[in-house]
C-alpha cells in the first residue's frame, strides 16, 4: 500500500469506523491530490495505528471517512528516543523536527541554553507541529513525534531527573569524549536500552545537542550532574541542524542493526 496517501489524525476525529475530516484536510485530499468518492488512503492516529481508509464525498455534507481495515506496519525504532535540541537562530529548527521526524525520533524538546538568541512565539511552536505531522506522513510514521514548549535547557534537566530513561547523551565539541556510536555499539548498555523500553514509559534514549558556539561549560557541567554522558560526534565542528541529524542517524542505525541481528 506504499502508493497511498498516509494522513494524521487527532484521537477526536475518530468515531466508531467512521472519520470527520477538518476542512484543511478535506482541501488537502479533495483538492490537492485530486481524490475522488470511494478513493482510499492510510488513516493514521499517531499513536502507533494505521487503518485503510475510504474518501466519502457529498453534495452537501462535508466530506469524511469510512475505515475499512486495520493495516499492520512496523516502522518505528525499537526504543523511544527524544531529541532536545537548543534552538538555532532563524528558522532553522523546521528543518531539525522534520529530519529529525524522519529519521524516527518520539518527542523533541526545545531548549532555551545561555547561548540562545531565538525566543519563539506560539505561532512557531504550531509551525513546528504541523512539519512534525506531514514529516510524520511523508517517511510512514506511526506516530507523529511530540513537540514540547520550549523550556530553558536547566528546566529540562529538572524534568528528565523525574522519569526513567536508560541512556542519556550530551553531544559536545570536546575530543576527549567518546564518540557516540561508541557509547551506542556497547552490547550490555544497549541490550540494556531495548530491555527497558519494554516495561519503562519512553522515552529510552535522549540525546541533546547544542547551540551555534556550543553548550557552556556550566551546561555541560549540569547535563553531567542529571546523569548524561558527553559524547563526541566526530572531529569536525558541525552546525547547530546538522548535529541533530548525525546524532540520531547513529541511533536509529544501531538501533535497528540490534534488532535485525
Amino acid at each position: 500500500m506504499a502508493q497511498l496517501q498516509r494522513l494524521a489524525l487527532a484521537p477526536e476525529q475518530l468515531h466508531n469506523q467512521h472519520i470527520h475530516l477538518t476542512a484543511e484536510q478535506q482541501h488537502y485530499l479533495c483538492r490537492v491530490l485530486r481524490l475522488r468518492d470511494g478513493d482510499r488512503f492510510i488513516a493514521i492516529d499517531c499513536q502507533g495505528q494505521w487503518w485503510l481508509a475510504r474518501l466519502h464525498l457529498a453534495a452537501v455534507a462535508p466530506a469524511g471517512a469510512e475505515i475499512l481495515e486495520r493495516v499492520p506496519a512496523q516502522t518505528e525504532l525499537p526504543a523511544g528516543v527524544r531529541l532536545i535540541a537548543a534552538l538555532p537562530k532563524g528558522n532553522g529548527f523546521d528543518d531539525v523536527v522534520r529530519q529529525a521526524t524522519e529519521i524516527g525520533v518520539t518527542a523533541i524538546a526545545p531548549v532555551l541554553s545561555e547561548r540562545t538568541l531565538l525566543d519563539p512565539g506560539t505561532q512557531k511552536i504550531e509551525r513546528w507541529r504541523r512539519i512534525a505531522r506531514e514529516a510524520a506522513e511523508q517517511s510512514e510514521r506511526q506516530v507523529v513525534p511530540a513537540i514540547l514548549s520550549p523550556v530553558l535547557f536547566s528546566q529540562a534537566l529538572s524534568e528528565l531527573a523525574a522519569t526513567d530513561v536508560s541512556a542519556l547523551y550530551i553531544c559536545v565539541a570536546r575530543p576527549e569524549s567518546p564518540h557516540l556510536l561508541d557509547c551506542l555499539s556497547e552490547q550490555q548498555s544497549l541490550s540494556q536500552v531495548l530491555s527497558a523500553s519494554d516495561s519503562n514509559p519512553r522515552p529510552s534514549i535522549v540525546i541533546a545537542t547544542g547551540p551555534e558556539g556550543g553548550w557552556t561549560p556550566s551546561e555541560v557541567e549540569g547535563a553531567i550532574a542529571a546523569g548524561f554522558q558527553p559524547v563526541s560526534l566526530g572531529r569536525r565542528i558541525l552546525r547547530a541542524v546538522t548535529a541533530p541529524v548525525v546524532a540520531l542517524s547513529l541511533v536509529a542505525a544501531v538501533l535497528e542493526l540490534q534488532i535485525k541481528n
